[in-house]
């Protein structure tokens, strides 16, 4: 999926469709050859009806009492989001976060390939993980505009995110997958997706803290560490 089609679709639909697929492929591996809306949403507690919008938003029909054809539906989702166009990709940071990345092999079923990885740390640079050797900084900008590198992934500390994030600009990098705790001040056609997870885990205590305020008596059965 190109960067203009995904504003034509609702964030929503771009969220479930990964949902989709993921569940999609269980069937297949189950021997499935065809699945409906009502089997989507009946497994994901998801409306049917929203289901075929989505998949309509994405341009895959089904069929009247058959469905969808399991591959085709498969195909057609991975087509949509661009996963059938392997996305070159660099990565900056290499702590704990940036090697996880690094090591998650499912990205490249996702069309997306770590192409080179950065770090401003000199004891690490030079060193190799996951088989890419880490280059230093300062050799990102050059790269990224000799090898077309549209993608890029922060995963470094708050103080340094902005800094990084202005090299991938410079370098010509249009889309940024951001990890660090911070927001970033780019130009409005740079596309930013942040995965903040300290407001995830906050949202995630703040619902468990309503669960247990609505039913007291099972708050005893929860183990304390």
């Amino acid at each position: 999926m190109g960067v203009e089609s995904s504003k034509t679709v609702p964030e929503p639909t771009l969220r479930r469709l990964p949902l989709y697929h993921r569940y999609l492929l269980q069937l297949d591996k189950l021997g499935r050859e065809n699945v409906s809306c009502t089997d989507i949403g009946l497994e994901l507690k998801l409306d049917p009806t929203q289901i075929r919008k989505d998949f309509e938003a994405a341009g895959i029909e089904g069929r009247p009492r058959v469905g969808y054809v399991l591959t085709h539906l498969i195909d057609g989702i991975e087509r949509f989001l661009g996963w059938k166009n392997v996305q070159e990709t660099f990565l900056v940071g290499v702590g704990s976060m940036g090697a996880a990345l690094l090591g998650y092999k499912k990205f490249e079923r996702c069309g997306l390939n770590i192409v080179a990885v950065f770090d401003n740390d000199a004891a690490k640079v030079g060193q190799k993980i996951h088989h890419k050797e880490i280059l230093p900084l300062d050799r990102l900008v050059a790269l990224a505009r000799q090898m077309g590198i549209l993608i890029g992934i922060i995963t470094v500390p708050a103080p340094a995110a902005q800094a990084v994030a202005d090299l991938m600009i410079q370098g010509g990098i249009r889309a940024i997958w951001n990890f660090a705790p911070v927001q970033l001040r780019v130009p409005e056609s740079t596309i930013v997706l942040n995965e903040d997870l300290y407001c995830s885990l906050a949202f995630l205590s703040q619902k468990l803290a309503g669960v247990l305020r609505t039913t007291p008596s099972q708050s005893a059965a929860i183990p304390r560490f």
